[in-house]
């Protein structure tokens, strides 16, 4: 039953997922309100370490055959009760990973932006610890307004840190962004609305679980079906940068400050993504069998025609901006193939890839520190002098290529036999885009840090000698690589618990369904 604030307070007990979000969000109001640097920089710490510690704590104690049930679940009245809003948190086999994903990555974007020489650092803490608050929310909420109202929270400050902190083309960058992400979430608003007004609840929740009880006994019309997961599909695909509309991604991603181009392109690009999953197939599984085939074709592009746009990338930030665009293809890909296997394979991936994107923009900040350029072409023998820095930025590389040993591997792998199922010929050019993943990720490797220095990096580092990774950057670089290390060895910790929700939910699906709908 839902519980009032005074009814919380007398019956205090602990919330792990309130406290992760409540935690970052209170040391933003904290600072908010006047509080000295250093005391704000002292709390940052608790705002981005706590939620990491309490992803943890849930990813260690979450029952491995949760099936649809949601652990670690609480709902409290909003006041708005009559219209179907509480707040609803809990987590099931598909939200537990990227949860567990936002922790992380929160933890080490938060890290390094304390340690950083960023101008009004308690703002930019500030607008990153209300970020953190955000994706811990998006992921832990039940209730899809709360879902929406989360992500908006996190969206908001990303535009701010690019146009205030970003570096070239910004004020560019972060009206690009606005403008697409807005489009998006306009989109997405419409659909998620009309799932509320079309649902066997009359129109009154908001609330996951309630909404799927519903339509699984009363589905919607088929046509009806086919129109809403259209809105989804484009206003999520424009979130999560899907081809042909992508082109905010690579500028912005580029033009961000790193902790923000972490969170961003590390975790909040992958809550359309977690939408189509956790709330579009559930509850639109004619309309997504209608938008398979062009979804897949759109994901192709992903895959092919931004891949070779990422070959030709010279700025190492506009090349990772662009292969991460790529990788979400793979991502589309495994949705389109409509089964376990394949969404399965889209969670692994969305988790090994944020981890993965993220370590790569940090390490790429690091090398613009210490080369004064992200031009490749101005680089060059790297590693004669940063050996771990090198060692970093090859494992991430590794990484996101879909090496054995780290997470993206067994993310991809899945994703190519469940498409095989769905498409030889889609599979066969899928595959393709690993070989382009070599090419450019090596390349960056090889220019970067191998080979002879070029004359412009000898005469940088004539005037400012280069040194290797601080352990400020070591810190939250060791974070994010141990995380792909582990998942990549032990890939049942997320794909146990993840079978039996997305199980439970495709047996839901083939039920027997009433045909009349709405």
């Amino acid at each position: 039953m839902p519980r009032g604030f005074s009814d919380f307070v007398m019956n205090f007990h602990f919330d792990p997922l309130l406290l992760a979000i409540a935690t970052p969000l209170a040391v933003a109001v904290a600072i908010m309100l006047g509080l000295p640097k250093r005391h704000s920089i002292r709390l940052a710490y608790v705002g981005f370490g706590v939620p990491a510690l309490i992803a943890l704590w849930c990813w260690a104690n979450f029952p491995a055959d949760a099936g649809v049930k949601y652990a670690f679940f609480n709902r409290y009245s909003t006041g708005l009760d009559g219209l179907g809003i509480t707040l609803a948190l809990g987590l099931n086999g598909i939200s537990m990973p990227l949860f567990v994903l936002a922790g992380l990555v929160g933890l080490a974007a938060g890290l390094y932006a304390i340690q950083s020489t960023a101008e009004r650092l308690k703002i930019y803490l500030m607008l990153l610890l209300i970020m953190q608050a955000g994706l811990m929310g998006v992921f832990a909420s039940v209730d899809v307004f709360f879902f929406y109202f989360f992500h908006e929270l996190a969206l908001i400050p990303t535009f701010i840190m690019v146009g205030i902190w970003g570096g070239r083309d910004r004020n560019y960058a972060a009206m690009k962004m606005t403008i697409y992400l807005t489009v998006g979430a306009m989109l997405s608003l419409i659909g998620l609305i009309a799932i509320y007004v079309k649902s066997g609840a009359s129109g009154q929740t908001f609330d996951l679980i309630m909404l799927r009880e519903a339509l699984a006994a009363d589905p919607i019309g088929v046509t009806t079906q086919k129109h809403i997961f259209g809105l989804l599909m484009f206003g999520f695909g424009i979130l999560v940068s899907l081809w042909p509309f992508h082109t905010w991604a690579p500028l912005g991603y580029g033009a961000a400050p790193s902790s923000a181009a972490m969170l961003h392109a590390g975790v909040l690009k992958k809550f359309g993504l977690y939408g189509l999953i956790q709330i579009a197939l559930p509850l639109l599984p004619e309309g997504a069998k209608h938008w398979a085939h062009l979804l897949a074709l759109l994901a192709l592009g992903n895959v092919l025609v931004v891949g070779l746009i990422t070959i030709a990338q010279r700025d190492l930030k506009q090349m990772l901006g662009y292969s991460s665009v790529m990788h979400m293809g793979y991502a589309f890909l495994g949705i389109a193939s409509f089964s376990v296997l394949g969404v399965g394979g889209v969670v692994l991936l969305m988790v090994a890839h944020g981890l993965s994107v993220a370590l790569l923009f940090l390490l790429a900040t690091s090398v613009q520190q210490r080369a004064q350029t992200l031009d490749m072409t101005q680089m060059g023998g790297l590693a004669s002098k940063t050996p771990v820095l090198a060692a970093f930025f090859a494992a991430a590389t590794l990484a996101s290529i879909g090496l054995p040993g780290f997470a993206n591997f067994w993310g991809e792998l899945t994703i190519f036999v469940a498409l095989w199922h769905y498409s030889a010929w889609m599979t066969v050019a899928a595959v393709a885009g690993v070989v382009i993943s070599a090419v450019y990720g090596l390349r960056s490797v090889a220019s970067v840090f191998f080979g002879p220095p070029t004359a412009a990096l000898e005469e940088v580092t004539a005037a400012h000698p280069v040194t290797d990774l601080s352990w400020r950057e070591k810190i939250p670089a060791l974070i994010l690589l141990t995380a792909l290390l582990v998942v990549g060895f032990w890939p049942k910790s997320i794909s146990t618990p993840l079978d039996s929700t997305l199980g439970a939910s495709f047996r839901m699906l083939d039920a027997p369904r009433l045909s009349a709908g709405r």
